[in-house]
């Protein structure tokens, strides 16, 4: 006896769609619909007043998270020597907290900034995306645009300065 691919078809299709048809998935037509659930009770709502604004002007901000509060080392700025975006390309060696990495800045836009790319670097460097020029600190980025680092060059290819944590940090190029 042979049976024709398509005969099998048809058979399988039609086992189904009784099988289907016997599923207790489906509710009766003749059952009525259940009732709705009871409402949950609320709790009284109160009235307070609100504490007076802190700020002394309306047009005052707080800090942004992140945001450094702390003033840069003016010493160290106004010594620092002008520099260029072309500069900064290359490898660099980053040292903070005792620890040493490898950063690669160049000069492929990230955002507003330029794209930076820090290797197994600790905290919070290993945030590095980012880097840009601001008058004559060099200053990092992490992915949200927020600023890691303010660094000023301090002779040579050596850049010193600050986390927002003020944690010491410098890079050096190429070591």
């Amino acid at each position: 006896m042979t049976v024709s691919r398509t005969g099998l078809l048809a058979v399988c299709l039609v086992a189904f769609a009784v099988a289907g048809c016997q599923s207790s998935r489906f509710g009766r037509l003749d059952q009525p619909e259940p009732q709705p659930l009871p409402a949950t009770p609320t709790p009284p709502v109160s009235q307070n007043q609100l504490p007076p604004p802190t700020t002394t002007s309306p047009n005052q901000f707080p800090t942004a998270p992140g945001a450094t509060t702390q003033a840069p080392n003016d010493q160290m700025a106004a010594n620092a020597p002008d520099i260029s975006k072309e500069s900064m390309s290359g490898v660099w060696t980053a040292s903070v907290a005792g620890q040493s990495c490898k950063v690669a800045m160049g000069l492929t836009k990230y955002g507003s900034n330029y794209r930076a790319a820090p290797l197994r670097c600790p905290a919070p460097i290993e945030n590095i995306k980012g880097w840009d020029i601001k008058g004559k600190q060099l200053v990092l980025y992490d992915q949200n645009g927020v600023q890691i680092a303010g660094l000023y060059s301090t002779g040579g290819q050596r850049f010193d300065g600050q986390t927002n944590g003020g944690q010491g940090i410098t890079l050096a190029l190429g070591q």
